[in-house]
């Protein structure tokens, strides 16, 4: 089945799993969307996620989702920038999502990033995602 947004379907699955309260959930596997999981578990967002291979060529992502005290970790995940409309964003010009409380994912050229590390680093680029 072909997707014409494979990182908005995977933030998809994830709120679905929270919202049915399931401590897991399972994508199809590629290297943006393991990038974007890797900075959600930096910043404390999921468990963790691991890459199992269902048979040769075929990859699924299986990620444990994290809550506390019965409450999902993430509140609200939501893609910014879609296939229709690209969203692309200068450093300076890089809002702060819920006053600090949120993050915003980047894609730049040093890699997919959360927000506070593409400010230390000093780049911008293509705004993914925020959660919060």
């Amino acid at each position: 089945m072909s997707l014409s947004d494979p990182l908005g379907d995977m933030l998809t699955r994830i709120r679905n799993a929270q919202r049915a309260r399931q401590s897991r959930c399972v994508a199809p596997a590629s290297r943006l969307r393991e990038s974007v999981l890797d900075v959600l578990k930096r910043e404390g967002y999921i468990r963790a996620f691991a890459t199992e291979q269902l048979r040769p060529g075929i990859k699924v992502i299986s990620i444990e989702l994290k809550y506390s005290e019965g409450e999902p970790a993430i509140k609200e995940i939501a893609r910014v920038s879609k296939p229709g409309r690209r969203v692309y964003s200068k450093i300076a010009e890089l809002p702060k999502f819920y006053s600090g409380l949120g993050i915003s994912i980047l894609s730049t050229p040093k890699g997919v990033m959360s927000d506070n590390e593409a400010r230390a680093a000093n780049v911008g680029g293509e705004v993914l995602c925020r959660v919060f």
